[in-house]
């Protein structure tokens, strides 16, 4: 995922921004990390380069 993809990333429940927490990144990109949204304490993975913003289920 590039860093340039937060201007235009919003969380998908609440709509609020995120923060990146990057753990692994290149020159050209965040490879592995999560996307938090301070607002409704979600958190999303990033894995491979690949955000993965589906909500998660909750039971």
């Amino acid at each position: 995922m590039r860093r340039s993809m937060m201007e235009i990333l919003c969380c998908p429940i609440c709509k609020g921004d995120l923060t990146l927490q990057a753990v692994e990144e290149d020159e050209s990109e965040v490879r592995e990390g999560t996307l938090f949204c301070a607002a409704c304490r979600a958190g999303y993975p990033i894995h491979d380069g690949i955000p993965d913003l589906l909500p998660q289920k909750t039971e």
